[in-house]
């Protein structure tokens, strides 16, 4: 699913998405750059400054439709649009976040199987059991998005006319009628001081460097006791340090059967990795520990103090 979502992230380049710059990988983590968004999600704003005016709603709305639009220009349904999908920048404009469980197109399949999303958010077909289209129920989550109570609402007395239309014609249970977001471009109430994004001409779209990354991170998770040629000292980069959190760890991801996290003790020294590591054989050898060193790597062998049991310490 990691894969996937930062797939689909690589894949939809649109300024009302929130943007993956770069994927790195080491040995047991995936890092992911993503674009920085400052002013939290739509959802916060509602529920701190209340209902939006009109012309704030309108916009984000205008914003969101083109987002989603272009996401299904490239095959994308994203499945899960909701108000805490949906973040704000810092000059307020909207973008669509988490696309954790979006679907990819496959050759030969037009319907949707799985059953996902949000309850309060989720079109009535995704939940038939019967199959869906995408963009329809994509679709149905932005009327929702705009307003929805149920699917036969009432709109309270202040609800401009025009609006309440539109979501009326959005919230239409059955998906074959419900209208389409090239229908809703051409409303009369969506039009008004609709500026049209620009899009920029990206680079080309090429997803080998995250296959290489999980790749690489698969192949050293599957077989942790591989060696490698000693090309000395492991160099950690600001984002290997960072994950040295436990809680940050993905090991568990790609050590397939293992659901444990290993423990570690780490300290920190300005010696060289050589000297930090003789010091050490020393006082594990005056202790009667047998120790190996390879790869500036050093095992630390012995019997446990009630000779009961072997044990060992890597140290790296």
């Amino acid at each position: 699913m990691i894969k996937r979502e930062i797939s689909i992230m690589k894949l939809v380049r649109h300024p009302y998405v929130v943007r993956l710059h770069e994927v790195l990988a080491s040995r047991t983590k995936i890092y992911i750059i993503l674009e920085f968004i400052t002013g939290g999600e739509l959802f916060d704003k509602i529920v701190h400054h209340g209902r939006l005016s009109e012309a704030e709603a309108r916009r984000y709305f205008q914003q969101l439709i083109d987002g989603v639009d272009y996401c299904h220009s490239k095959g994308v349904y994203h499945r899960d649009l909701k108000p805490e999908n949906l973040l704000l920048d810092s000059l307020g404009n909207m973008k669509i976040s988490d696309f954790g469980l979006s679907a990819l197109p496959e050759q030969g399949v037009s319907m949707l199987r799985t059953t996902c999303g949000t309850p309060n958010y989720v079109a009535p077909e995704v939940l038939s059991h019967k199959g869906y289209k995408g963009a329809p129920a994509d679709v149905w989550s932005c009327g929702v998005i705009l307003y929805i109570d149920k699917a036969e609402f009432s709109c309270p007395a202040w609800f401009p006319v025009g609006a309440k239309s539109l979501i009326q014609r959005i919230l239409d249970p059955n998906p074959e009628n419900r209208i389409t977001i090239e229908q809703i471009r051409s409303d009369e109430w969506f039009q008004k001081n609709y500026v049209p994004v620009h899009l920029l001409e990206y680079e080309d779209v090429n997803l080998d460097d995250i296959n290489a990354a999980f790749d690489s991170a698969e192949d050293q998770g599957d077989n942790p006791q591989c060696e490698i040629e000693d090309t000395g000292p492991l160099i950690l980069n600001a984002f290997d340090m960072i994950m040295l959190s436990q809680g940050l760890n993905l090991a568990t991801i790609f050590d397939r059967g293992q659901d444990t996290m290993k423990y570690q003790t780490r300290f920190v020294t300005q010696k060289p990795a050589k000297v930090v590591l003789s010091s050490m054989e020393v006082v594990a050898q005056s202790m009667g520990f047998k120790t190996h060193i390879r790869n500036y790597k050093m095992r630390i062998e012995g019997i446990s103090a009630k000779k009961t049991s072997h044990f060992s310490v890597i140290l790296e």
